[in-house]
């Protein structure tokens, strides 16, 4: 006999498989464009004489504008649904990306493309997607969170091998282009087809029944869940987005400096580069065995042991600690847990607060994850700069990573939403 939650769980996948499908492949594109920078660096350096600051700063400038902009495209998302905001914010994306192609050498064309880009991208960040699955799926909900955000990991494994040969064969030009019409254009076909919410099941029953939102005004879509003013006074919820910003900031600087690193400790270019591709593959695993766990654990402990081995990818990479294999195992760890941040993130989120304004309260951690995103990088070259090396930056790693998993360990136990949606009833 079948649990009623496995029985719920599988009704869930059998209606809205289609949507983790599309959600994953749109999620992917949001980061092509900040994810193959590096690849595109090279060739403008080649053809313009740009200074690799000049040409980073564009993302930084991305970052800071999402991170702005985010709490108010979450107010958006719980009022009209996602739908309506992802489907415009794909094709103005596709524009944008590119209209890259087309820059003739002046650095403000550069910059100001990018200022577009980190407006029109905030459509396509994590909050849509993850609102989006996060208020279909309640049995199977955190399996279907990994899925969708394996998108991301999936076009780190993809986009280095695709953009590095459109740029060989067809060079940068061409190259954005492609990626913008290719990899948008498959984003917007799925998502045109199978990307929904809970406000686009809601709207279609209606019409299945011939009635208005004003003729059945019981039936208003009604989630429960945290007030704004009650989000901002929830301790659980300050814990989460504070643990969640320093990991960030950790971890994203050990991403982009994990080259350096490895080649500091004696790794060759080449098997460096290889690798660093393990981080792809390993996100793409731990997303879906922290996507199971959830379902089946209390999530505060899975949290704490993501950032806990967080916390040892830092430490097994020090002077005095690293061994071939262990940097191997550190690179492993690091991909697994770098891959479940946002996820866990998210279902921590409407677990704690509901979904009755996720896309509010979610807006704003995800601007606080961006904004880590620029912080860490910047904070890690700066203590090497002062320091000499990476080793103080290691050990603050370790040594934050563990005490923010001690401090979603140590979280309460979830309200009981259906309790609270019932209550009224």
């Amino acid at each position: 006999m079948v649990s009623p939650d496995k029985a719920t769980g599988l009704n869930e996948w059998k209606s809205g498989w289609t949507l983790v499908l599309a959600s994953a492949i749109g999620y992917s594109f949001y980061s092509v464009m900040i994810g193959g920078l590096g690849l595109f660096m090279e060739p403008l350096d080649k053809a313009f004489g740009w200074s690799r600051a000049l040409l980073s700063s564009g993302p930084g400038i991305a970052t800071v504008i999402t991170a702005i902009l985010s709490p108010f495209f979450g107010t958006l998302i719980d009022r009209v649904g996602t739908r309506r905001l992802v489907l415009p914010g794909l094709v103005l994306t596709i524009i944008t990306m590119a209209a890259f192609g087309l820059v003739t050498g002046a650095a403000w064309q550069w910059l100001a493309l990018w200022v577009v880009y980190g407006i029109v991208s905030t459509s396509l960040k994590s909050t849509a997607w993850t609102a989006a699955v996060l208020g279909v799926f309640t049995g199977s909900r955190g399996l279907a969170l990994g899925l969708m955000m394996s998108g991301l990991a999936l076009s780190q494994i993809l986009l280095p091998p695709l953009g590095n040969w459109l740029i060989a064969e067809l060079g940068w030009r061409a190259a954005y282009v492609w990626l913008a019409l290719g990899w948008g254009g498959v984003a917007l076909v799925f998502c045109l087809l199978f990307f929904f919410d809970v406000h686009d099941r809601e709207a279609e029953r209606r019409r299945q029944n011939g009635t208005t939102r004003e003729q059945e005004p019981s039936a208003t879509l009604d989630l429960p869940g945290l007030t704004i003013r009650q989000a901002w006074r929830n301790a659980a919820l300050w814990r989460i987005g504070i643990s969640n910003l320093v990991v960030m900031a950790l971890t994203n600087g050990l991403a982009i400096h994990l080259f350096p690193i490895l080649t500091q400790a004696g790794v060759s270019r080449a098997n460096a580069a290889w690798l660093t591709s393990l981080g792809g593959i390993a996100a793409i695993a731990g997303k879906l065995l922290t996507g199971v766990l959830l379902d089946r654990f209390r999530p505060n402990w899975i949290g704490a042991l993501t950032f806990g081995t967080a916390a040892a990818s830092f430490l097994l990479l020090m002077d005095n600690v690293r061994s071939p294999g262990l940097i191997v195992l550190a690179l492993v760890v690091n991909g697994y847990a770098a891959g479940t941040k946002m996820q866990i993130a998210g279902f921590l989120t409407a677990g704690y607060g509901g979904m009755r304004n996720f896309g509010a309260i979610y807006g704003v951690m995800g601007g606080l994850l961006a904004l880590a995103g620029g912080i860490g990088p910047m904070a890690a070259g700066l203590v090497y700069d002062l320091a000499g090396s990476y080793g103080p930056f290691l050990a603050a790693g370790g040594i934050g990573c563990a005490l923010c998993g001690l401090l979603i360990l140590t979280l309460p136990r979830y309200p009981d939403w259906q309790a609270h949606e019932a209550a009224p009833a």
